[in-house]
């Protein structure tokens, strides 16, 4: 009986590694380009964490990405996992 016991602790503990182990602290690094307007700035950056598995972390950043319209201000945001 106890050496079923240390067994499902064992396995559990394996478990448990293995799943944190695949989780990482990723940076999204967007590159945003601002068009439409006179005075706005060429360019700018923004980052941000995200705490995931590397496919899910990319995923995640990549949403970021995309071209958005508000009046006449048109921005541009080129999102990547760093």
């Amino acid at each position: 009986m106890k050496l079923r016991s240390t067994i499902l602790l064992a396995i559990a503990f394996i478990t448990m590694i293995s799943y944190s182990s695949c989780v990482k602290k990723y940076i999204c690094h967007c590159n945003i380009k601002y068009s439409g307007y006179p005075g706005l700035p060429d360019s700018t950056t923004k980052e941000f964490d995200v705490t995931d598995t590397k496919s899910s972390a990319k995923t995640t950043c990549e949403k970021e990405s995309g071209t958005y319209v508000n009046n006449t201000v048109t921005t541009v945001e080129n999102c990547y996992l760093y």
